[in-house]
């Protein structure tokens, strides 16, 4: 599959905000391969990472209606709750380990 790297998408100024369309899009595109990619080899927490971003991004867009705009802050924050809750947490040294590293917790 070619992607036409001539298009508005691609020539837009680096400084000028993203089109919301194109956010819009790109999120549900990532969210459709975070759904058909979990079921096969498990969540991936970098395309969920994106994904919030993406919807953190819409969120904050001036020329979003504010309903799309709410919705979207409240996805960001279901999202990030999802990579939270994928990143692994760190082991917590023993009693044993405690005493003899004489570290306190």
């Amino acid at each position: 599959m070619a992607i036409d790297m001539a298009g508005p998408a691609f020539t837009a100024s680096a400084s000028a905000p993203p089109q919301p369309e194109l956010l819009v899009s790109a999120a549900l595109h990532l969210m459709s391969h975070y759904s058909a990619n979990a079921a096969q080899a498990g969540p991936c927490l970098k395309l969920a990472s994106v994904i919030e971003r993406h919807l953190k991004a819409l969120a904050s867009h001036s020329d979003l209606n504010p309903v799309l705009r709410a919705t979207c802050q409240q996805l960001s924050e279901q999202w990030a709750a999802v990579v939270d809750q994928a990143l692994p947490r760190p082991s917590r040294p023993t009693l044993f380990k405690r005493f003899v590293g004489g570290t306190r917790q």
